[in-house]
């Protein structure tokens, strides 16, 4: 239980009384003489604050001229003296006022050029920060009276950001044990327009952390001891030398003492769009994958592209609104409650309702002042130290990346896809840049007060794509991972109320070789196949539907793009539109309207239904009957009658497990579900799945861990689900988090608990951790 914070007065004795108030007899000072005592008690304090600010001042500087001096004699074409020498007092001298200079332009103006340069793309805002930086030293050593200073343009860079460094490193360690100093120069780097007041004794806030595509079984791995073998062994049994700790140290930490992890379910669409649009948004009916073709548009919707996340967004809310009147509990978006500036959204897809945005996906496309996500990162660049670090870490990761992908490929590990081109820069976006940036935004909201806040870090995903979900090179992911979870946690304790840490994920990924590696054709070839129409002799690829591709292209400001398999959608006669999501494949026929009949495709194409249903890399098909309604075809003439539960054959679903009948069901009855949806086929004892898509670890579909997302939630939290219940589809996540938001106090927000389990009394909040 968090202890109750006091106020300003709590601590001032009988003698805070106010003057004449008739209270407070017996001997004492005189009237007036109580306020007087708070009086210099308050002049005091703010002295001694002041002296310590001013010593801070004095140690940062002393740093920033030493750090001059040091790199004077170290880069040649950088100098503090004239060219016949001065004295090194001479040199101390120049060096102090370079550096006082620099620093006062760097806490007065850089700020001011940072927000003008906010309509610029992102990248190109991150590497100005560097020429400005180097600018602003330029200027600091032209105004040295003496005229000593002098730096070619490229040392200036090189300089600026390591003084910023430097400066920036001695500020954090000078402030970090000074809760009100380290409070307000966290509170300096956060974009914190609009935030709300907060009160001395206010209720806890709640930060969801979504942790992009970790599986709960993954995560259960990453927060257990790991043993490594010794050298030695005996009797061909190698002896275990010691401990490893786990992968994620404060997560697990947490888990067993302050925390719970439980699985749950996805939808048949197990991908971010529709996750994150049914947990954000309540809803996620008529999302059937993450790309899928309109008919009625003649357009492929994507859920990673902004005009996309938009529409999704727009139909969301229209949805609830039309629910509205006729329900009591409609869904709405679960950040939309409360005052604006209240609650945040921070590297998602869609806002939530949040007004307080961040690299959200869905408002990229938007023009207006206070619509545009990139304002997040003002709060992170107003730092030159910031950009620096970052910056360094984005060139690290890339070259990190080429490493990795190289010693994969002569290791030959198995299975493998490309990784090279730009990937190695897309994946420090979603790794670095991404990261840097949501982690200082939820940081910034945690010191607003800000009562909820959603955020999304994206770099596990990303790197399991390509290496795989259970690779090496994810683990080093999970553990940068771990350590952001842990910053998040240290800032909460100067926060100016306490705040309950909650991490999930949206779903979770499956491993195998790709459909094309495993049997040398694509999805696309195979339906062109049945349908009597020329196949290209070589296995092509399918572009990934890795979430940070566009997600970068939007911080670029670049156009959308389509790309491989569905340009030129609509515009080919009666040729079908096939697309990847996943281990899931779409077919369409765009020149047939509506939902294209079994009895229909078998007249049309009578080779195509049996080329898939019997292909080894195919699990099963989903196809609408004009008799039976929705069926799921098998091998060997199995199927499966959704409606009616009736079965011929072998369950083509039984492989799947639990809810998949009712998981696809719903997902028939989507109006843009694809003519044919095509599962590939799932190994249970191996995991296996084979993507439709370039990648090796792999969601989107039916089959393995990509089904199992988490939830990881505080002990002062009900239960998701009672005891032996399963939590299955984002919308009852959704429902779950609404309600931990009023458990919390939330502002006018739904608070009804599961059945049976008594709700907790708000002011009962645990620090985060």
């Amino acid at each position: 239980m968090a202890e109750p914070r006091k106020t300003p007065g709590d601590d001032a004795g009988p003698q805070a009384q106010r003057p004449g108030s008739g209270e407070g007899t017996g001997p004492g000072p005189e009237p007036g003489g109580g306020l007087t005592a708070l009086r210099a008690a308050a002049t005091r304090k703010g002295l001694r604050a002041a002296a310590r600010g001013l010593g801070r001042i004095v140690v940062v500087w002393a740093v920033g001229t030493l750090t001059m001096i040091i790199l004077a004699g170290a880069l040649p074409d950088f100098r503090l003296q004239s060219p016949d020498g001065d004295s090194a007092t001479h040199i101390a001298v120049t060096a102090a006022i370079g550096a006082g200079v620099f620093g006062v332009l760097s806490a007065l103006v850089w700020p001011v050029l940072v927000r003008a340069l906010l309509l610029v793309p992102a990248f190109v805002l991150g590497l100005l920060v560097f020429f400005l930086n180097g600018s602003l030293l330029l200027i600091a050593l032209s105004l040295i009276p003496t005229g000593r200073g002098e730096a070619n343009p490229e040392t200036a860079v090189v300089v600026a950001a390591v003084m910023s460094a430097a400066s920036s490193a001695t500020s954090t360690a000078l402030t970090v044990r000074d809760d009100g100093a380290y409070r307000r120069r966290l509170a300096r780097l956060a974009y914190r327009r609009g935030a709300p007041a907060v009160s001395p004794d206010a209720a806890p806030g709640i930060v969801f952390l979504q942790l992009d595509g970790v599986g709960h079984d993954v995560l259960h791995a990453a927060l257990q001891e790991r043993e490594r073998a010794g050298g030695r062994s005996i009797g061909g049994q190698r002896l275990l030398a010691h401990r490893l700790p786990p992968v994620m140290e404060t997560v697990a930490s947490w888990h067993g003492t302050s925390h719970r992890l439980i699985p749950w379910r996805t939808d048949w669409s197990s991908q971010t769009g529709a996750s994150q649009l049914g947990i954000l948004h309540g809803s996620n009916e008529d999302v059937p994958a993450f790309r899928w073709y309109e008919k009625e548009t003649g357009e492929v919707m994507v859920c990673s592209h902004p005009s996309t996340a938009q529409e999704l967004e727009r139909r969301a809310a229209d949805r609830a609104a039309a629910a509205a009147g006729a329900e009591a509990d409609a869904p709405r978006g679960l950040l939309a409650d409360g005052e604006p500036g209240d609650t945040a959204s921070r590297g998602n897809l869609f806002t939530g309702g949040a007004t307080q945005l961040a690299l959200v996906l869905s408002v990229a496309v938007r023009r207006k002042k206070k619509a545009r996500s990139r304002a997040g990162y003002f709060a992170y660049f107003s730092d030159p130290a910031n950009a620096s670090r970052t910056f360094a870490s984005f060139f690290a990761e890339a070259g990190r990346e080429v490493f990795q992908s190289l010693r994969s490929r002569l290791r030959r590990e198995t299975p493998r896809v490309g990784r090279g081109g730009l990937y190695p820069f897309v994946r420090a976006f979603a790794t670095v840049v991404s990261r840097d940036v949501v982690v200082a935004a939820v940081i910034g909201d945690m010191l607003a007060g800000r009562t909820a806040v959603y955020a999304d870090l994206v770099a596990y995903d990303e790197v399991a794509h390509y290496a795989g979900p259970e690779h090496r090179d994810t683990q080093q992911v999970l553990r940068r991972l771990d350590r952001s979870v842990a910053l998040i946690a240290k800032a909460a304790e100067h926060a100016p109320r306490p705040y309950r840490i909650v991490l999930l994920s949206d779903h979770g990924q499956s491993h195998g070789p790709t459909f094309a590696a495993a049997y040398g054709l694509t999805l696309q070839d195979l339906v062109r196949a049945g349908c009597g129409l020329p196949v290209s002799r070589r296995a092509g690829k399918s572009r990934s539907g890795a979430e940070a591709r566009t997600a970068a292209r939007a911080a670029l400001r670049r156009p959308e793009r389509r790309e491989g398999a569905y340009e030129g959608a609509g515009r080919r006669g009666r040729e079908p539109v096939v697309l990847g999501s996943g281990n899931l494949g779409l077919v369409s026929f765009p020149d047939l309207p509506g939902v294209v009949s079994r009895e229909t495709i078998e007249r049309r194409h009578p080779a195509l239904l049996p080329a898939l249903t019997e292909h080894p890399g195919v699990g099963f098909v989903l196809v609408r009957s004009e008799e039976h309604g929705p069926v799921v075809l098998g091998a060997d003439g199995a199927e499966h009658h959704l409606e009616t539960g009736k079965i011929i054959g072998v369950d083509p679903l039984l492989p799947f497990g639990p809810g998949a009948a009712a998981a696809v069901l719903r997902t028939a009855r989507f109006p843009h579900a694809a003519d044919l949806m095509v599962n590939s086929s799932y190994d249970p004892e191996t995991g296996t799945v084979h993507a439709f898509e370039d990648q090796v670890g792999s969601h989107g579909g039916l089959g393995g861990e990509q089904n199992r997302a988490f939830l990881f939630w505080p002990e002062g939290l009900t239960p998701p689900v009672a005891a032996g219940e399963t939590l299955a589809g984002a919308e009852s996540v959704h429902r779950v988090l609404r309600r931990w938001i009023g458990e919390c106090g939330g502002p006018a927000v739904h608070r009804a608990a599961a059945e049976g389990v008594r709700l907790p009394a708000a002011g009962g909040g645990q620090r985060a951790g």
